[in-house]
Formats: C-alpha cells, structure tokens, sequence
C-alpha cells in the first residue's frame, strides 16, 4: 500500500513538473494562439513590415538607453533584434512582441504564444509592446552564465558577440559573425558608447550585485526540488545542447562537464544528466 501512494504521489510530481515545463497539445496550442491574436488585433492591423533599415530606427533610442543601464552594447541589442525577428516581421514579433525568440522558461507568469522550436509547440513569452520585450532582453542576460560578459567594456561589440555564444546563447557556430556581420553591414557600432573607468566600475558592481541577488534567490518551481530520477534526460528528436540547457536552467558548457561530453554532439536516446 505504501509503495502503491509513493508511485502516486511522483506520478503527480512528474505530471505537475510536465505542466510548468509547458506541456501542451497542439489543439491548445492553436486555441491559446488565436486568444493571444484576438486580444493583440490592434496592433496586428496596424503593423506594417519594416526593412532593417526601418528597424533600426524605429529601436536604437532604447538599444542606447539599455545600453546604459545595463552595458549590453546597443549593436548588440540592434543586431540580435534584427536577426532573431526579422527586423520585427516574424510572427513572435508581429503577434506576441516578441523579438528575441525569448521562451517562457519556469519563471514567467504573463501570457504564452506557441510555435515550433527545439521542440513542438515550445513556449514563448509575450509582450504589450516591443519596448517591453526589448527591457526582458536585458533582464535575461542577467543571469549567472552571462555574468562574465557585463565585466567586458560598453563598446566591445566582438568581446559581446563571442561571449553570447560562448556562454550557450545560441548552438548556431556561426552566431557571432552573423552578428558582428549585421553590426558592420548597418554600421550599428555608431550607437555604442565608451564609458569612463569609474562609471564602468560603478556599473558592474550594480548589475552584477543584481544577477548575484537573482542567483540566490530560491526558484518555487526549481529543477533542484525534482525527484533523483527526473535529474536524467533523454535526447529526443530536435533536441540540441543549447535547447536542454534553457530547459533546465543550466549552461551547455555545465551539461558537457557533468556528462563528459567532448563536443556538442548528442544522439536520440542519449541519456544526460541535467542537475549539477
């Protein structure tokens, strides 16, 4: 009897952990989406397609202003923008506001918008304006893998470009150039600014005091509150490193370390170890 409660109880766990992972059926999916496009019709009606060149004019005053406040050059912000939606035209953007292919993630408590991905119907986070999803940008970056990079000076577009990839933003091998390729095509270096020794220093202790404040702070839905069994994953079809570390909150470099891995290679059916 009392094993029989225990397979319930983690019957319900995996089930609850499935829920908040975003588990949906395709049906949903469309139904959810078509509830998103109802209550965004507004600003779908008034969209009009941009060119790259519209883009970065219509969004440089708040790459510059993020810049700012956060250090992420503004290139950097233009360029990952204009590639990850199409200078605004790819349907996250036009229907969710959504321009930097930001998925929900365990954390994210506002509205969904579904697509297929890494996976079938993977979750997207959506926007009541661009702006906004130009502020979570930021605020996602904040985060411990990406902490390195804000030590690096405003202006250093290649240390940014590199970086990203290097600290698991993308599987992309050729991310860095595609952006640095943008950055020198538009001439997006032109928004960055350099910033004096004080004013940096002043500026990493704040964002950096702030990404170690997120960090220890306790997630409600935390991979770590999974049971034993639930701390192995198995590859399927889609999958990629870069997909599997967003899904479980850990760096792609942290998933070869703790399974051996010499490359980013994995195979269907592979089994991986996802919890440090």
């Amino acid at each position: 009897m009392r094993k029989l409660v225990i397979l319930l109880i983690a019957a319900f766990f995996v089930t609850s952990c499935a829920a908040k992972k975003g588990t949906i059926s395709s049906s949903k999916a469309r139904k959810n989406n078509k509830a998103i496009q109802k209550l965004n019709r507004a600003s779908i009606a008034a969209h009009k397609d941009l060119t790259s060149l519209e883009y970065i004019e219509r969004f440089k005053d708040i790459a510059i202003q993020e810049m700012n406040t956060y250090g992420i050059p503004a290139s950097i912000t233009l360029a990952q923008g204009l590639f990850e939606s199409g200078a605004g035209n790819s349907d996250l953007a036009k229907f969710a506001n959504n321009h930097f292919g930001i998925k929900c993630g365990s954390t994210w408590t506002g509205e969904s918008y579904y697509k297929n991905d890494d996976n079938e119907n993977d979750c997207f986070r959506v926007y009541a304006n661009p702006e906004e999803s130009f502020r979570d940008h930021s605020e996602f970056l904040k985060k411990k893998n990406y902490a390195r990079l804000f030590e690096l000076d405003r202006n250093d577009y290649n240390g940014w470009a590199y970086g990203l990839k290097a600290c698991g933003y993308a599987t992309n091998p050729k991310y860095p150039q595609l952006l640095i390729n943008l950055i020198t095509k538009y001439q997006l270096d032109q928004y960055d600014r350099p910033e004096g020794e004080i004013a940096k220093i002043k500026r990493e202790d704040r964002v950096l005091g702030e990404i170690n404040q997120k960090v220890n702070t306790p997630q409600q839905d935390s991979i770590t509150k999974t049971p034993p069994d639930d701390k192995i994953y198995t590859v399927k079809q889609g999958d990629t490193l870069y997909s599997i570390s967003r899904r479980f909150g850990i760096t792609v470099d942290d998933l070869r370390e703790l399974n051996k891995l010499p490359d980013n290679g994995i195979k269907i059916g592979q089994k991986l170890v996802v919890v440090k």
